[in-house]
């Protein structure tokens, strides 16, 4: 999301090649296997308008879900909404191409025009779909492995944590089971969206099930790429793995007793940790998001 001197905010608009033609949304697009989610929203903007962008913030994480029945299939995306700054380039139209205008438009004019719901989310404006929703949310797997390029197995998945704190300042954090990927290190609750669940929904219900604790939102503190090229889990055979996962700070107001309720899945144990004891914890025993999310807690 970018605006110029006047105030006014850069929208592209979907083409006849879209599912959603003639409907307006912020510039970006879908995340590559491995790629880093700023990098996207970088090329997908310049791609789409012609405009080279720095991206300056994270500004939201929200989830929407869509029903293309001309194509016979409901579409979950999770979207992260970047600020950004406008570094030069030239405003310009596409021609045979999922989008093919891009605009600048004060919010009372943006009002005005048919937006995706995640767009007038982001501009704080009336959320009246563009998207026809499904009546059901479809069952899907909570991942797909696909064979890439190479004959690897490939995974993307979607997922958010927390920096869980009680009232003490202590932090909670779960241990991965054996057979998962990062078996024995310390993690941060929480885990991959269901389909149509929002992110932040995702997360408290994630807490609970994990640890038995009950906890509420506080803000968003970032948004963590990783891959691994060749992970090994319960599957059984090597999957080249890329996950992008938002950290989020949650208050846990009154702590219940810590019990691990997905029994036999990838979370073998939970405890609280007081800054001392986080502080003992050498880079090796905590999993490359937890790092992450600690560092960009302060913590």
């Amino acid at each position: 999301m970018t605006t110029d001197d006047e105030g006014r905010v850069l929208l592209v608009r979907a083409s006849p090649r879209s599912g959603t033609p003639g409907v307006w949304s912020l510039p970006g697009g879908a995340v590559d296997h491995g790629e880093d989610p700023n990098h996207t929203v970088v090329r997908e903007t310049a791609a789409e308008t012609g405009l080279s962008v720095a991206v300056s913030g994270l500004r939201d994480v929200l989830a929407d879900m869509r029903s293309l029945p001309q194509r016979g299939v409901t579409i979950h995306t999770d979207r992260l909404v970047y600020e950004v700054t406008v570094r030069g380039g030239t405003l310009c139209d596409r021609i045979g191409q999922p989008t093919d205008l891009a605009r600048w438009h004060t919010l009372a004019e943006a009002e005005t025009l048919r937006l995706r719901p995640f767009t007038a989310a982001a501009l704080g404006l009336p959320a009246a779909s563009a998207d026809l929703r499904p009546e059901e949310v479809p069952d899907f797997p909570s991942f797909y492995a696909y064979e890439g390029p190479d004959g690897l197995h490939r995974a993307q998945r979607f997922a958010a944590y927390a920096i869980a704190t009680d009232p003490a300042g202590r932090v909670l954090l779960t241990r991965v089971a054996a057979g998962y990927p990062g078996a024995g290190c310390w993690h941060l609750p929480g885990g991959g969206t269901d389909y149509g669940e929002q992110p932040g929904t995702a997360l408290i219900r994630e807490l609970v099930e994990e640890t038995g604790q009950h906890g509420r939102l506080l803000d968003l503190l970032g948004v963590a790429s990783h891959r691994d090229a060749a992970s090994l889990g319960p599957e059984g055979y090597p999957i080249d793995w890329h996950g992008v996962r938002a950290f989020y700070r949650v208050a846990v107001d009154h702590p219940a007793p810590v019990v691990v309720g997905d029994v036999g899945g990838s979370t073998s144990e939970a405890r609280w940790f007081s800054h001392e004891d986080l502080a003992t914890l050498k880079p090796d025993e905590l999993t490359e998001v937890t790092a992450e999310a600690l560092h960009a807690a302060k913590l």
